[in-house]
């Protein structure tokens, strides 16, 4: 209980005593000490020093920033740099998802154009060696901003940006919308709390292309991001790496993981929910661990919308998952898992490129439905709908895994009709049509190759089975 006001001062004179009898030799006193009156006059004469130093920040910053805006509406008035390529993902948090991929095949392709990423202040260290960066709010930040020819995002760059009609910009997303998204939050408005939909709608009006990794996709952005942009039907290019990488790469994933071989790793990676504060897993996972038992090794990757999670952490360090939240490349984590566990994280459409089993915890499924609103029903049980087994506990989950239904029949026949519907232009190429779509001006999307030439990277057993034959010289 808080200390009434009537009983500050004795309570101040008590502690003191108190601090007087067990202070350490040498240990300075704290101002104040002498009386009540003399630490309240302390205090306000503090709270008064900070209030000032806030107020003098927030003037100097409120200073810099108009300069910088100044600055940026000069350099918009200087000709455009047909070969500078600006990228951005995640709110400006590291060179991530389809941006990173669009940029990496850049380099390849396309190496007269220079790419430049934007990255907060405080993301700075998590830049790969080598990439140019600008710190977003710095001088040459709003510098690159006004004078890149391309601009390549998978959400926004925030700020007053004004995108001239010299420039392009190209929208890629981050994932295939299975909780409702844009205009359609409309009818949700615990998820829609905070979104200004004028903003929406302006930030739209400036894209010239939208990436669409299926059908699905494009209906859904155009409907709920509606603007004159073109779609384009390319794949998702962070999920070239589910073909292009080797077997060796899988090893490799799996060392630096540590994943020992002959283990099935269990990928976990549930999705935010608008109805809990923070990082709250819907499954207990010392719980789920100790039932999937002996020969599985249980990844848990928390969504990038939440901080260090201490409870992970200890998890980890008592040997019972692997907290994989912070690891830079969830597409590396795919490939290095044989299984992915999720619940409606737009993961699991990515995943399914790999035909590997997927596993749905629907334990709050309707709960989610109803506060988010969903374009999908994963747990129909129909053909394109529900992408393999579901289960709603700890107890099923490890019965599906023992029982060998993860990875049986019907979760196949589900996967292949999944795979099917939304993953019908990822073949490895999608970052190559984007590149040269959208970077280098060519008129015609390169087709995506049939289905039945498709190879996805191998799992991590037909891995481990290539190592063992290269090892024995076969």
């Amino acid at each position: 209980a808080r200390i009434t006001p009537a009983d500050r001062a004795d309570f101040h004179r008590a502690a003191a005593r108190t601090l007087r009898r067990h202070r350490p030799p040498g240990a300075p006193l704290p101002a104040g000490l002498g009386s009540y009156g003399g630490f309240r006059s302390l205090r306000g004469a503090d709270v008064l020093r900070r209030t000032a130093a806030e107020r003098l920040r927030t003037r100097r910053e409120a200073a810099t920033r108009t300069a910088y805006e100044r600055y940026y509406r000069l350099q918009l008035r200087r000709p455009v740099d047909d070969d500078l390529v600006l990228y951005g993902a995640y709110g400006s948090r590291g060179v991530y998802c389809n941006p990173a991929a669009v940029y990496r095949k850049a380099r390849e392709i396309a190496p007269q154009l220079h790419g430049v990423w934007a990255v907060r202040e405080r993301d700075r260290a998590g830049v790969p060696a080598g990439v140019d960066h600008v710190v977003v709010g710095s001088r040459r930040y709003w510098e690159v901003l006004a004078r890149a020819k391309y601009l390549v995002n998978n959400a926004d760059f925030g700020g007053p940006f004004h995108k001239r009609r010299e420039q392009i910009y190209l929208q890629t997303h981050h994932g295939t919308p299975l909780k409702t998204m844009g205009m359609d939050l409309r009818r949700y408005p615990a998820a829609a709390a905070g979104v200004s939909f004028t903003r929406l709608l302006d930030h739209a009006d400036q894209w010239d292309y939208s990436l669409s990794a299926n059908q699905h996709s494009g209906e859904i952005w155009e409907r709920v991001y509606p603007s004159g942009y073109e779609t384009l039907p390319t794949g998702y290019p962070r999920n070239d790496a589910f073909f292009t990488a080797t077997a060796a790469d899988v090893r490799a994933l799996r060392a630096r993981l540590g994943i020992l071989p002959g283990t099935t790793a269990v990928l976990y990676a549930p999705t935010h929910r608008d109805y809990t504060r923070g990082f709250t897993p819907p499954l207990d996972l010392e719980r789920l661990s100790r039932n999937l038992g002996p020969g599985h090794q249980l990844l848990v990757r928390a969504h990038p919308y939440y901080g260090p999670d201490p409870r992970l952490a200890a998890l980890q360090d008592a040997g019972t998952l692997l907290d994989v939240s912070r690891y830079p490349s969830v597409e590396e984590l795919c490939l290095a898992s044989d299984a992915l566990l999720c619940d409606f994280s737009s993961l699991l459409f990515d995943y399914a490129c790999l035909d590997r089993p997927i596993v749905v915890h629907s334990g709050d499924w309707e709960t989610y439905r109803l506060a988010r609103g969903v374009y999908v029903d994963l747990l129909s049980g129909e053909p394109g709908d529900t992408p393999g087994v579901v289960a709603d506990d700890e107890n099923s989950l490890a019965d599906a895994f023992h029982s060998g239904r993860w990875a049986g029949p019907r979760a196949a026949r589900l996967r292949a009709a999944f795979r099917d519907r939304f993953c019908p232009y990822d073949d490895g190429q999608a970052a190559e049509r984007v590149v040269r779509r959208v970077l280098l001006g060519e008129d015609e999307l390169l087709p995506p190759l049939p289905a039945a030439e498709r190879t996805a990277a191998p799992a991590p057993a037909a891995a481990e089975d290539a190592g063992r034959l290269l090892g024995a010289g076969v």
